[in-house]
Order: structure tokens, then sequence, then C-alpha cells
């Protein structure tokens, strides 16, 4: 590595060493956007766009186009989200306010406090990551059949052909695919549905077979005629019954109770733009918006786009908000969010007002604000593995959906007959107060385990409007880091004029509070800032490329101009 970790040997030698080393490829490479006049879609990978792209082109509006594409991701990204699992869900008509739909993943009725813990109170190594026991209700299916119950225009029934196709004809397999696959080859051999669907007899499918799913296909066919057949029918008994005989805990009862939840989107202003993204169970909005109101009104555009100045003050606003997000964000069913206050841009004076620019502050000083001082604040009259994807139609209505099964092939538990992988999201509560799930989060009691209570969350689903004209839709998977890739994507397109293309592709950074590091990716900065960071204090360990973003910007002359993060395989699709 070309900078020695944690900025220990930051040297004339190592200088010297930096300038006269061969110079590695860049971080991602540029993509060119995709611009046109009348609809777009943008997913994760190109299949799943072309699902969206012909649902529009038969006359179907941005909810029918997100649904088609959404089922169709969960064909042919199988690692990353499905019918499985679940998710959120934005949605701008013109002249509307903002909806927002929680179809996210459930703890089941016998789920405990403890569940995961063994008899000594520590935590049970990947217990709520791979098996039966980690996983929680799905809500996908649930969650696109209401979106589509109250706001699709084409027939149910049309939106899930494109993904039966992929599922019964089969799809050729990408590099990604493999590489995700071989990372979870324990978890899928140990299930024997799983085995006999993602392997050649325990052999993981190499980039350019052909990957067939006839089980997904005729679930996706019942689906299709009945989408509560998922919850009451067939399909629900044979899940449940599984998960009976190995121990797992979602019950028919689980499923016949799952209902999405529309809830109210939190939005805020950042100078001329509204910023509306997705409430708790969510962390994603909340803590963009508190980034955003620390950020205030400094002028980044002025400073550049990898000032250091500009770069600490995000990377210390990070820190508040992930240290506020281990104390008070969690399901608001079950646990009082104080929303209005975390997003006060007077409480984000007060929080900028700790920051010093000349230093940086360790975690172990950053605590989140004790909770009489943060109830002062009044908002005023201001109101690894996942899956993105973007809609825009002719009539400007946007959709913004994020998904998921949380780790990379969920569960690793597949239900016998069905093709269905399940998620393992039991896995984003807090097992035990401070300790860190699979992305390195910290959670306390406002997310511990309890029935039917909502996993927390950091997707962060966003739609952009400037004065009330719809002017960017963004996403990203990500686990921890979903929140500082949509920031940066949105202070990129936005703050920094650039195109959606250079957007969604330039280097990121991310802090969560803890670990105390900032992550960079490779040769994302350039040695002086690194230097200049290194002495303000900054623990920077280089990190492999992380987030696929994916956006669609609505320009000035009213063109849709998108595209794909080149970490990814996605791509944008219009017409």
């Amino acid at each position: 590595m070309w900078i020695a970790s944690k900025c220990k040997q930051v040297t004339l030698v190592t200088i010297f060493l930096y300038f006269i080393t061969p110079a590695k490829p860049a971080t991602s490479a540029y993509v060119q956007p995709l611009r046109t006049k009348q609809a777009m879609v943008v997913s994760a990978h190109p299949l799943a766009s072309e699902a969206g792209v012909e649902i529009l082109r038969k006359g179907g509006n941005a909810v029918d186009a997100a649904v088609a594409t959404t089922f169709a991701i969960s064909v042919v990204e199988p690692f990353s989200a499905g019918i499985g699992g679940g998710g959120f869900l934005l949605l701008h008509q013109p002249g509307k306010e903002i909806k927002a739909l929680d179809f996210r993943e459930r703890a089941p009725l016998k789920a405990t406090r403890n569940m995961y813990l063994d008899a000594q109170g520590k935590v049970r190594p990947n217990v709520s990551i791979d098996g039966y026991l980690s996983v929680a209700v799905p809500g996908t299916v649930a969650g696109m059949y209401e979106v589509h119950r109250q706001y699709g225009k084409l027939p149910w029934a049309t939106l899930i052909a494109p993904a039966m196709r992929y599922a019964r004809d089969g799809f050729v397999v990408s590099p990604r695919y493999t590489n995700a696959a071989e990372s979870r080859q324990e978890a899928i051999l140990a299930n024997p549905a799983a085995r006999q669907i993602f392997t050649r007899d325990g052999r993981m499918y190499q980039p350019g077979e052909r990957l067939i799913q006839r089980d997904l296909a005729a679930t996706l066919q019942s689906i299709a005629k009945n989408p509560q057949s998922f919850y009451t029918g067939n399909i629900a008994r044979a899940i449940a019954s599984n998960m009976a005989r190995n121990g797992g805990l979602v019950s028919l009862e689980d499923l016949r109770t799952y209902k999405p939840i529309w809830r109210t989107p939190v939005c805020g202003n950042f100078r001329t733009y509204r910023i509306c993204s997705m409430p708790p169970p969510s962390s994603g909005g909340v803590h963009l918006l508190q980034i955003l109101n620390i950020i205030g009104n400094t002028d980044l555009r002025s400073l550049g786009w990898r000032n250091p100045d500009a770069l600490h003050l995000m990377v210390e606003a990070m820190r508040i908000a992930y240290a506020d997000r281990s104390e008070y964000l969690g399901d608001p069913d079950f646990v009082k969010v104080p929303v209005a206050q975390l997003t006060s841009r007077d409480y984000a004076t007060q929080r900028r007002q700790e920051i010093r620019m000349d230093t940086v502050r360790r975690s172990s000083e950053v605590k989140p604000v004790d909770r009489q001082t943060l109830l002062r604040y009044i908002k005023g009259k201001e109101s690894s593995e996942t899956s993105h994807l973007t809609v825009i139609d002719p009539q400007r209505n946007a959709v913004s959906l994020t998904f998921t099964i949380n780790y990379g092939f969920g569960s690793g538990v597949v239900t016998p007959g069905t093709g269905i992988l399940l998620n393992d999201e039991m896995d984003d509560f807090a097992a035990a107060p401070g300790v860190p799930n699979a992305y390195g989060l910290v959670g306390g009691d406002a997310n511990a385990i309890a029935p039917r209570k909502t996993p927390l969350s950091s997707m962060t689903p966003t739609i952009v409007t400037e004065n009330s004209r719809l002017r960017m839709a963004v996403g990203a998977p990500g686990g921890s880091t979903i929140i500082t890739t949509v920031l940066q994507t949105i202070l990129n397109a936005l703050e920094y004029s650039m195109d959606v293309g250079s957007a969604v592709a330039a280097p990121r950074i991310h802090h969560q509070w803890l670990p105390d590091e900032l992550r960079i990716e490779p040769f994302g900065l350039d040695y002086a800032t690194i230097v200049e960071l290194c002495r303000r204090g900054h623990k920077i360990e280089e990190r492999s490329t992380w987030g696929n973003a994916n956006a669609i910007v609505v320009t000035p002359d009213n063109m849709l101009e998108g595209a794909a993060d080149p970490r990814g395989e996605g791509s944008p699709r219009g017409f």
C-alpha cells in the first residue's frame, strides 16, 4: 500500500516513494451519463433496467416500472436483494406530497431480546448472519403489491413477466455474481436447497455460465396470479414448515399478519434544494439531513471538491451523526425517535461548534448528545449488499427504491421447492448493546430485538426537488456506507456541479464513528491532501471500493440524465 495504515509513516521518505511508484488505476472509471427526454430506469443490473423500460414502453408509469425492476433484480442479483427480503421506497408525484413506504423485514413473534446470547451473555458468532435463526419476516412482495395497488397502472401480472422470463430461461452470470457467491460459499453449501440452485454439484458458477432458477420461476408465476400466496398460500406454508423443521422462527402467523407501512418522509432544505428521504426505521434520511445541516452554509464549492477543509468538516459531521445513530435510532413503532430534534438546524449549529477545524476529535471524545439536551431543539417550520433502483417516467413521477436481503446471499437459506433465498436481516438489530453488527455498526436499547419490531437500517432512497420541481432521485447499497455514499453523490451533483456520471463515479470517503477510522478508496485522494488530513489527526484506512450508487438528474432543459456506478455492473436505460 502506498499509504501506511493510520498515517504512521507520513515522512519525506514515503513522499519520495509515492512519487517514484508507478501510478495505479483510478478508483473508478468515469461513466458517460445517458440523456433522454421521456423516461429512464437505472438499476444495479442491465437486465433489470431493461425490464423496467419494457414496462414503460407498454404504457406503465414509474411505479409499474419500479415493481418490474424490483422483481427482476430478485432474479438476476440474488446475492444482494430479492423477494425473500425487504426495503424502502420513496414516490414523487408532481404537485403532491412525497410518499414513503416501509416494506422492511420484521422480527418474528418468537424473537427475543437475548436470542443471540450464550449462557454467559456473550454474542454467539455468526448466528445472526447464517442459517434459519437469522431470518426476519420478508416484506418485498407485500410492499410491491401495496404500492402497485395504490399507484400502479398496468396489470400486476404484466409487471412480474420479465422476472419470470429471467428465472425460467436463465441469465449469464458475471464476475460480480461469481465473486459474491464465492465469498459466501460456505453458507451456500451448508443449505441443500441453496446448493442445488447456486452450484453445479458443489462447484460455484463461473462467469459466462447460465443460471436457471425453475423453482423461482414457478413461485413468481404463483405471485403473479395472487401476491397473497406468499403470505397465506402454499408459498407461506412452505416457508413456515421449513423454518419449523430447522429451528427458524418465522411462522404462518408472522407471514399472515405482515403489512407494509406508509410513513411520512423526513425532509429538509439545503441551499435551494428540498431533500426528502426515508424516515425511521431507516436512519438514512435523519442522518443525511443532519450531516447536511452541520455543513450548513459552508461554501464547499469555493473550497474545492477534495479540499482538506471540506473533507475534514464532512468527516467530523459524519462522526457526530453516527454517534447519535447508535443511541437514538430504532423502530418508531417501539421507541420514541427524536427525528425533529436530530434534523433541527439549531441542533446542527450547536454540534458544529464542537468541530475543531485544525484537528480531529477522537471518537471516544464524541458522544451521542444527552436526551435532555437534545429535546430542547425543535425543528420549527421546516419540515456489502443491497440494491437500489431509480425510475422517472414521462409525467415526472419518480421512484427511489432500496431493498435487500442484507448480507451477501442473505442467510444462505433457500426454502425447498420455492427458489426463495431468505434474508439474514436479524443481524441489523443490536444483538447486545455496544456490540457491532456485520457492518461494524454499534447499536443500543433503541434497536434491541423485540417481536414484530423492524431492525434499524441505513437505506437512504432520496428525492430532491427545487422550487417544487423534481431535480434528482438517488440511492445506493452498501450497509453502513449507504448514508455517506448518498450524501457525497448529492453534493457532487448539486454542490460541485458534476454531471451525474462523475457524481456516482467519484472516489468516496466514509467515517461511521466506530471504528475510529477515515476510510478512503484506493487513490481517492491526492497525497498532499492525505498528508494534511494525517496532520490533523485522522486515522486513514485505505479500503477496496464500496457502494453501487445510481441516480437520475432532471436538467434545467427538462432532460433526464442518468448513470449507474462503475463499481457495479448496472446501467441506465431510457427512451
